[in-house]
């Protein structure tokens, strides 16, 4: 059984890097001129000079509340529309394609519409799917929806690029969805871990047998060791993927069960939440991506998501970078004293004071009696009247510094931290 799914898996890591960044700047220039959006984003940018993560650090970070306004703002600009001018009235600019090249169109929360072209294994889920053991004939049993949002067809095309057949179970339905197992005797699974759990003790109270299935593919929800040990008591291998309905498959679990591995046809960054600067490797931070999607090129687009990278290789011996999977949210805007205090702000006080390694800023206190504590890393004679000003500048509110050692605050990607209680 072949290992990889390419040969690209175990190309030499500074190898990869030099032929994406050869890549990266054919696709600025593609976006730019088939992207209005991308246009904007990238005002004032030559996309010959973007051969280096230093160089695509510049170019502003393009968060998904941004897209999603975008979009809304698109159409209520131009509320009917024909021909070309219709792609950009629904993607709000940042597709380059539309009725027609576009095969489906999908409607996320918000709703952000997403297009799916003809072009195979259009998500990029295929490779995390090889990585769970599916191949060239197995049966899979899909179990993510089919309608509104994209997952299901992600599921499906990837298996369709592997050579398999698919079982479109969708969600809901359980008895019926053991009765599809037990006739069609799927090898593998697609869909959320609970929703298999859910079908397998199902199975047992109907005294159903589902000997075949062996392999599972897990998105959209958290994969626990707990959860993997009971797959594994009952035969079934379980792997996770992480991805989204604007990037599509963005990191997969393999064997080694040590970290998630990154796909091949994207550029991945973790910076500071509420900025677009990448923070150190290891540091907990905001998921960035960079898809070589020429449909839908999205340029330093910020997931939302927390992560960090894992540092060395795989043990698997894939030699693409990895992260530590989904580890929580990104937006930690928060309101205090009636005003909204933003990540950004904070990142703003420490571009002031440099001295400053790392902040957090703890919101405690009881309802109506908010207290704002700006802990800093920082080493001795930090100016902390000057902080506190800065703080007042930027917020608007007043905080408390409190210097603490260097290295001392949690590395979880927190800028913001809310303690309060309202029991």
């Amino acid at each position: 059984m072949q290992a990889y799914y390419d040969v690209r898996e175990t190309a030499p890591a500074a190898e990869r890097e030099q032929a994406l960044f050869e890549r990266l700047p054919d696709v600025l220039q593609a976006a730019r001129l088939g992207a209005p959006a991308m246009a904007r984003q990238l005002q004032g940018v030559d996309p010959a000079r973007v051969t280096s993560r230093r160089a695509l650090a510049q170019i502003p970070v393009l968060r998904k509340s941004e897209l999603l306004q975008m979009q809304h703002a698109a159409r209520i600009a131009q509320p009917v529309a024909q021909g070309d001018a219709e792609r950009v009235r629904v993607f709000g600019g940042v597709s380059t394609i539309g009725w027609g090249a576009a095969r489906r169109v999908f409607a996320s929360p918000g709703p952000i519409y997403e297009p799916e072209s003809a072009r195979p294994d259009y998500w990029g889920f295929a490779r995390a799917l090889h990585a769970a053991g599916v191949r060239a004939g197995d049966l899979v049993h899909n179990c993510f929806s089919y309608h509104f949002t994209p997952a299901g067809s992600m599921m499906e095309t990837a298996a369709h690029a592997l050579g398999c057949t698919v079982f479109p179970g969708g969600v809901g339905q359980t008895e019926q969805q053991v009765r599809a197992m037990a006739d069609l005797a799927p090898q593998a699974y697609t869909g959320t871990p609970s929703f298999l759990r859910i079908i397998l003790e199902k199975a047992d109270d109907m005294g159903v047998a589902l000997p075949s299935l062996r392999r599972a593919l897990f998105s959209g929800e958290a994969y626990p060791p707990s959860l993997q040990t009971w797959f594994q008591a009952r035969g079934i291998q379980g792997f996770q993927a992480y991805g989204s309905a604007d990037l599509g498959m963005v990191a997969f679990e393999t064997p080694a069960r040590d970290g998630l591995v990154l796909n091949e046809d994207l550029i991945v960054e973790i910076v500071r939440p509420g900025t677009h600067q990448p923070v150190p490797d290891g540091e907990v931070g905001e998921v960035v991506v960079t898809t070589f999607n020429p449909d839908y090129p999205l340029v330093r687009f910020g997931t939302g998501d927390l992560s960090a990278m894992v540092p060395g290789q795989s043990p698997c011996g894939r030699t693409n970078g990895r992260i530590r999977g989904w580890l929580g949210r990104a937006d930690q805007t928060t309101k205090v004293r009636g005003m909204f205090v933003h990540p950004e702000q904070i990142a703003g006080v420490l571009d002031r004071h440099p001295d400053v390694a790392r902040a957090r800023l703890v919101v405690s206190g009881e309802a109506g009696h908010d207290i704002m504590t700006l802990r800093v890393e920082a080493g001795d004679g930090l100016d902390v009247a000057a902080v506190a000003a800065t703080v007042r500048e930027q917020t608007k509110l007043r905080a408390v510094i409190e210097p603490v050692a260097v290295g001392s605050l949690p590395n979880d990607g927190k800028v913001i931290e809310d303690m309060r209680r309202y029991e």
